[in-house]
């Protein structure tokens, strides 16, 4: 049941008007405590949606009762109004709830520029909350889609206690933190700052670590509430755990849905001298459209690989790296090995394991490859 899973929460998916097609776009996600615990991370891009602007001010003292999310529109750059807009809808969920304004965290997700109908999201608001069941976190996950072609939910179960969540995210998948919006909920006890301890573990090595596009998005808001309701405090390495695992579960799902892609790719390297390093090594290999292209055809070019490893500052020796696909180390010491043609690409999943020989560290990076349909949709979709 998504984010309704765990006790002490209700949640709600309805049609506000702002999706043309008339579906879900609005969508609200409420603890009922008793405890209202919180943390949340957002978006590392300089150019902040109004929603974000508003939310790190809420997060601030660690308590927040209510998420509001809104597709349709991202109200970023939309002025003075735009800000009012979200300040609004904060003020109508409490309103609704009986809560104060500086506990509601608002998400908006869709198109820069758009000015939302104030109107429309004030009487979606008032839909929702009167629309609030312990069962309506799928319709709350439905609400949030833009070009998403499925919901994306989760549920992780602990000793007596549990995890849910919720994502939306297809495209513009770049740290920090992929674009998308997701709110994560478990009726475990945990105070808000072993909460944001937790949280920024889990994302760092599974939103941050996925790069679908390279493009990063002034939206991006990742946020767990914590009710208390099971009355168990888990140790805070069984919650982290929980916690990365419900976080890479949904990263996995925004992975396969990116906007027409055919292959999901991961990409491990091995043996850096640094955590940092072998990130950095994965991500330039993620981000190169030659390498993406080439997956895209079926074709193992690991000399794409050894160019954009190239660009970085990790340390190896350039005429020691070895490169397999797929399971073949189609190169060792720089130098071509065993035969390309019998890597088979076809499959959807496809693995490039990078070998450094400088160190202990290793990391992943996820990326897909690059499509007509990618090129397609993103020329084609405004709304």
């Amino acid at each position: 049941m998504s984010v309704t899973h765990p006790s002490g929460f209700t949640a709600a998916g309805v049609a506000a008007g702002l999706k043309s097609t008339g579906a879900k776009d609005l969508a609200l996600v409420v603890n009922q405590g008793p405890t209202f615990d919180s943390a949340t991370v957002f978006t590392a891009n300089r150019c902040k949606a109004n929603p974000v602007l508003w939310s790190q001010e809420v997060v601030k003292d660690g308590t927040v009762k209510a998420v509001v999310l809104n597709s349709g529109g991202a109200n970023c750059y939309t002025g003075p109004e735009g800000f009012q807009t979200t300040h609004a809808v904060a003020e109508k969920v409490a309103e609704g709830l009986g809560i104060g304004a500086i506990d509601v965290v608002v998400c908006s997700t869709g198109l820069i520029g758009l000015a939302n109908d104030r109107d429309d999201l004030l009487a979606g608001v008032e839909a929702a909350t009167a629309g609030l069941a312990h069962d309506g976190g799928p319709s709350a996950a439905e609400a949030i889609m833009t070009t998403d072609s499925v919901s994306k939910n989760v549920v992780v179960e602990g000793a007596g206690w549990s995890i849910g969540g919720m994502a939306k995210g297809a495209g513009m998948l770049a740290p920090q933190l992929a674009t998308m919006l997701v709110v994560i909920t478990t009726d475990a006890v945990v105070p808000a700052a072993d909460l944001d301890a937790a949280l920024r573990t889990a994302t760092r090595v599974s939103f941050d670590r996925l790069d679908s596009d390279g493009c990063m998005s002034t939206n991006d808001t990742v946020t767990v509430l914590a009710s208390g309701a099971s009355g168990i405090t888990p140790t805070p390495e069984d919650f982290t755990a929980a916690l990365t695992q419900a976080c890479t579960e949904l990263a996995m799902q925004l992975l396969k849905d990116a906007e027409g892609a055919d292959h999901e790719i991961a990409i491990t390297t091995l043996h850096a001298a640094s955590e940092d390093e072998a990130v950095e090594v994965g991500r330039s290999v993620a981000r190169s459209n030659l390498f993406k292209a080439a997956i895209f055809g079926n074709d193992p070019n690991w000399g794409r690989v050894l160019a954009s490893i190239g660009t970085t500052q990790a340390q190896f020796d350039p005429a020691d790296l070895d490169v397999a696909m797929n399971g073949v180390w189609v190169c060792r010491q720089s130098t071509p090995a065993e035969d390309p043609s019998t890597v088979d690409l076809t499959g959807r999943e496809v693995t490039v394991t990078i070998d450094l020989k400088s160190g202990d560290a290793r990391a992943t990076v996820w990326t897909n490859d690059l499509t007509h349909a990618y090129v397609h949709e993103n020329s084609a979709y405004s709304s």
